[in-house]
């Protein structure tokens, strides 16, 4: 975990401007900023759900988040995220994490599969990413202008 911590708990790269401290514009943000920090990890292969105890287990990490795309990819099913097989894993993960006392999240932009992976045991469903809304507010702006 040295790597997440700025000196002297940590080895963390120290840059004075930068995206969370407002690219240097928060006072004091060095002070307690070790005890602000959230290590987030992200299972998105076969041996990453085996070791999901494992890797919820250590200290320092707050959370895991599982990478529903390249998790199916990874189970050999490429744009599948639904298939069986993927889904199970996700739920093994889903009850590893919580079974550590750690929180588990995933990526579910499309409301049923985030309902579903909050029945499943998420704690935290990410339901939309910049690039979505921005993808969505760009072709609502072209359709808007298109010629029919």
């Amino acid at each position: 975990m040295a790597a997440t911590r700025y000196p002297p708990q940590g080895v963390r790269g120290v840059s004075v401007a930068q995206r969370s401290n407002r690219y240097g514009t928060l006072p004091g943000y060095f002070q307690g900023i070790n005890e602000q920090i959230s290590v987030i990890v992200q299972i998105e292969s076969r041996a990453g759900v085996a070791a999901a105890a494992e890797i919820a287990a250590v200290d320092g990490v707050d959370a895991v988040f599982i990478g529903p795309s390249d998790l199916a990819a990874g189970y050999g099913q490429l744009g599948q995220a639904q298939h069986p097989e993927v889904q199970a894993a996700m739920a093994q993960v889903f009850a590893a994490v919580r079974a550590a006392g750690k929180a588990v999240g995933i990526l579910a932009p499309v409301e049923a599969d985030a309902r579903r992976y909050m029945e499943m045991g998420a704690t935290f469903v990410a339901v939309g990413s910049d690039l979505g809304v921005f993808r969505s507010a760009s072709q609502a702006l072209r359709d808007k202008f298109k010629s029919a």
